[in-house]
């Protein structure tokens, strides 16, 4: 196999509550994403073709082949820090139902690739009824916040951002992965150009923490920051840190602040 080949790494088929402040978008949405492994030379994007997903009653979605924005939440993103792509597509279509879920790539070349998995229920009634029912603690406990100015003399590498978790307020274990951008908004928020974000699908693949993200309440951003920069930053809550095993993904307001 070369290494242009097109490869599946993993996939999703989960449910999504949507909380972004200012969002049209319904809180309960499904979603479908697959990650690639790196085609070395050739962006992964050229050599696909179409990507459909299946699910439960005869469902069926096509992915666009086309740069996931937050404005179409449909196609590929690029992470240039591991050199791979992944296709997503959000649906306001409600939380989808218990069952497999199929998704099917072809290539250009007319290769077919194929990858299922069972979603199970449970976890997204657990987490989204603690969530809501703790939700103004968990946002009340974000440091920064506010969408204030850092004290100055703050160092720009280094900076340490702290949440309460649903383990503290609600006895309820979850995992949690921090993605931080420039920008003062969920609008401005570029999921193809992130500073940092704590990749703890990789922590437990590669470095063989099979606990990486659980019940964790803060993270040390390594990157440097840039000075009189506006930043925002978001903290998923999901219940699984392997793609294939996640049921469910709470997307939390995003937190805005500006370093000195």
């Amino acid at each position: 196999m070369t290494e242009t080949a097109v490869r599946i790494f993993d996939i999703m088929a989960c449910n999504v509550y949507w909380d972004f402040d200012g969002s049209p978008l319904p809180r309960e949405q499904h979603k479908f994403l697959v990650s690639f492994y790196p085609t070395k030379g050739v962006p992964t994007p050229e050599l696909i073709d179409r990507i459909v997903a299946r699910g439960p009653g005869g469902y069926q979605v096509e992915f666009t082949n086309q740069l996931f924005t937050p404005a179409n939440t449909d196609g590929y993103i690029y992470d240039r820090t591991l050199d791979y792509y992944w296709y997503m597509v959000n649906l306001s279509t409600g939380f989808m139902p218990e069952g497999e879920y199929t998704i099917e790539v072809t290539c250009t070349d007319g290769t077919v690739l194929t990858r299922s998995r069972t979603q199970r229920q449970d976890s997204t009634e657990a987490l989204v009824s603690a969530y809501r029912d703790n939700r103004q603690r968990m946002l009340d406990s974000f440091t920064p916040s506010g969408r204030g100015r850092l004290s100055e003399g703050t160092a720009l590498t280094g900076l340490e951002c702290s949440w309460s978790t649903l383990k503290e307020l609600a006895g309820q274990d979850a995992y949690y992965i921090y993605r931080l951008a420039e920008g003062g908004s969920a609008r401005e928020f570029d999921t193809q150009n992130l500073t940092w974000w704590d990749n703890i699908f990789m922590q437990r693949i590669r470095g063989g923490d099979v606990a990486a993200g659980l019940n964790r309440g803060g993270v040390t951003v390594p990157e440097e920051l840039k000075p009189d920069t506006t930043y925002a930053y978001f903290v998923e809550v999901t219940d699984a840190n392997v793609q294939s095993e996640t049921n469910i993904c709470i997307f939390q307001p995003h937190q805005v602040f500006t370093t000195p």
